[in-house]
């Protein structure tokens, strides 16, 4: 009986894409399939899924009016709670759509807004998780005022509406400002850790990968974290961070953050500045990848759009392809281990190639402890920004129009540097 009710209540959802000019077939089917991923995580079953090619979106309803009404058709028969589009709409797009379906519509950003809002349970997660609902929210916020169709409508409703939308506005920019100062606040905090962290000159590596790759199982398994680990998208959304001491006795510092994703929207990287500056700040990184899933390549290359967007690449990486223990075609391993030659597989379920990966993490920190020193031209600003972005500055002198750097740098940057290396005495 308690089943049933739970089945009752719980919401049913059709999903909907669109085969844009440019968009290929497969690459709309594996969006919606992640999308549908996304609806389960969010605890919505998936009825339908709908699609329609056309050269680009309408403006008043994103897909055709007629595709519109066949979906709006479909409601009655599979008791549809919410319609969610694989993009985002636009306010006027989102307005139209939920007059037209009497429905809950949701695009991409939303469900995702969703998600995160179930999973943030730290206090800064939830700061984060609200900045990035207002930021979405205040463009939208017409939305919001249905009620003034309840009135006689046109003369006399036009200006105490938009005084009360005005006044609504104005409340959420100004809760935004609120935010963003307490979540500057965060971030002052957290650079202060960071900065006692670094006093013991301890590397840091962020553990970072596409949602679902198995990043807390993996910080579990090798420091004994209690971190949340399931099979879902985005299953922690909170940083933490562990000591780790390999086996020659070296000593560093795993930090595990939140899971990246295709199309990740913007307000939400904005919004968890405080929290994806672990990785930007991170000496090292572990990308894991779940090497069994079928969209493995795309889920690397959108991981390494968003380290972009964070402006933490080019940092020395460890690859970890994990989940080997769920591929049938064993072959596999091989030909991704040569496409990345810093790089391991292993199974953080079962513990598959953990002392293989212990090994990659030593040679890594090796590469990594090369200290040297530069003097380098203040001129050379760019390569001075290179420096601090993806090497450990361990102290900075000015002496006239150069820049003495002392530093652990990767091999990556030893061509560009070598020209202003101090020289060694014989």
């Amino acid at each position: 009986m308690i089943e049933v009710q739970k089945r009752k209540k719980q919401e049913r959802a059709v999903l909907v894409g669109l085969e844009k000019e440019g968009t290929s077939k497969w690459d709309l089917r594996d969006s919606l399939d992640e999308l549908r991923e996304l609806v389960n995580s969010a605890g919505a079953e998936v009825v339908e899924t709908v699609t329609q090619r056309l050269d680009k979106p309408t403006a008043p309803y994103y897909i055709g009016k007629g595709k519109a009404q066949i979906i709006k058709d479909s409601f009655q028969t599979q008791q549809v709670t919410s319609v969610i589009f694989d993009n985002e709409l636009s306010p006027a797009q989102g307005r139209n759509l939920e007059h037209l379906f009497k429905r809950k519509v949701l695009d991409r950003t939303q469900l995702i807004l969703d998600i995160f809002a179930q999973r943030a349970r730290s206090r800064e997660g939830r700061l984060q998780i609200e900045l990035a609902q207002l930021q979405y929210l205040l463009p939208r916020l017409t939305r919001m005022w249905t009620h003034l169709s309840r009135q006689s409508g046109g003369i006399g409703t036009r200006g105490p509406g938009e005084t009360q939308l005005e006044v609504d506005r104005r409340r959420v920019q100004e809760r935004i400002a609120r935010l963003e100062r307490e979540l500057e606040g965060v971030r002052k905090v957290r650079a202060v850790q960071r900065e006692g962290r670094r006093r013991h000159q301890w590397p840091v590596a962020a553990v970072v990968g596409y949602t679902n790759a198995g990043k807390s199982t993996l910080l579990n398994l090798l420091t004994g974290a209690h971190v949340l680990a399931e099979d879902k998208l985005f299953a922690t959304l909170d940083p933490t961070t562990r000591s780790f001491t390999l086996p020659n006795k070296q000593r560093m510092l795993l930090t595990d953050t939140v899971g990246f994703l295709r199309k990740l929207p913007h307000t939400l990287i904005e919004s968890f500045k405080a929290t994806l500056e672990e990785v930007s700040e991170a000496d090292l990184l572990i990308h894991v990848i779940d090497l069994s899933h079928p969209r493995v390549d795309e889920h690397v290359e959108a991981v390494n759009a968003v380290l972009k967007e964070l402006d933490a690449h080019g940092k020395q990486t460890l690859h970890v392809f994990n989940k080997v223990d769920a591929l049938e075609n064993t072959d596999i391993v091989e030909a991704y281990r040569n496409r990345f030659p810093r790089s391991v597989a292993i199974s953080a379920r079962t513990g598959e190639g953990v002392a293989t990966l212990v090994r990659g993490l030593e040679d890594l920190l090796d590469a990594w402890r090369m200290r040297s020193r530069f003097h380098v031209p203040a001129s050379e600003q760019a390569l001075i920004a290179e420096v601090h972005r993806v090497g450990h500055v361990l102290d900075v002198q000015y002496e006239g129009e150069v820049a003495v750097i002392t530093a652990h740098i990767p091999p990556q940057l030893e061509p560009r540097l070598a020209p202003f290396a101090e020289k060694q005495d014989a």
